[in-house]
């Protein structure tokens, strides 16, 4: 018992110092990174731009980014939120007009953070590149959910694990029939295309 309350006496210091932390760059970026996480708008935008610049590769990375980001926004929101009932962190920690933009659902655990985690997990093993320049966007969403003074470090790491786990439920599914029908056509397609190809000699 003295240690869970340890380990929420620590929650909440490392929250308010996170909170406090002020400088000046990560005041202007904050805001940016909050706006771009906001209704997930971010990763809408990545998956179209994987979509459309990536290729095949592209196309089943985003489809599987947003599948887990999916998973993990139901898994977090209407799973985890309506068990655990916990407050945000103290208003008088928060600035004000940080307090105002805080919702009034559960702090834990952190949904923006569960998304985030949900869909760099799933690109990675598709588009390892792709996935590490997600994974470093999804850390960013993570400690602004926590400096605005929406969340507590806990939550945030609740989140990434429900990130992960979506993830990893997205790759543990099975494929759906027509997705193995369309590979097949496009490496034939390939195929006949190389076999076309004139020797250069």
């Amino acid at each position: 018992m003295g240690t869970m309350a340890d380990l929420h006496d620590r929650d909440r210091q490392l929250a308010r110092r996170m909170i406090a932390w002020g400088p000046s760059w990560v005041r202007q970026v904050a805001p940016a990174v909050q706006e771009a996480a906001e209704h997930t708008k971010l990763w809408w935008a990545t998956a179209a731009a994987m979509a459309t610049l990536g290729g095949w590769r592209g196309r089943t990375a985003a489809a599987a980014g947003v599948t887990a980001m999916t998973t993990a926004q139901l898994l977090s929101n209407a799973v985890a939120k309506p068990l655990y009932r916990r407050r945000r962190p103290p208003p008088e920690w928060v600035p004000e007009e940080k307090v105002q933009e805080r919702p009034d659902s559960s702090s834990f655990p952190s949904g923006h953070t569960a998304a985030a985690f949900g869909f760099a997990s799933a690109v990675a093993p598709v588009w390892p590149a792709a996935g590490a320049a997600c994974g470093v966007s999804a850390v960013m969403v993570a400690a602004e959910r926590v400096h605005s003074g929406a969340h507590y470090p806990s939550d945030a790491a609740a989140g990434a694990v429900i990130g992960l786990v979506a993830a990893a439920l997205v790759r543990a599914a099975p494929r759906p029939p027509w997705r193995r029908v369309l590979w097949r056509v496009v490496m034939r397609g390939r195929r006949g295309t190389r076999a076309a190809r004139p020797t250069v000699r």
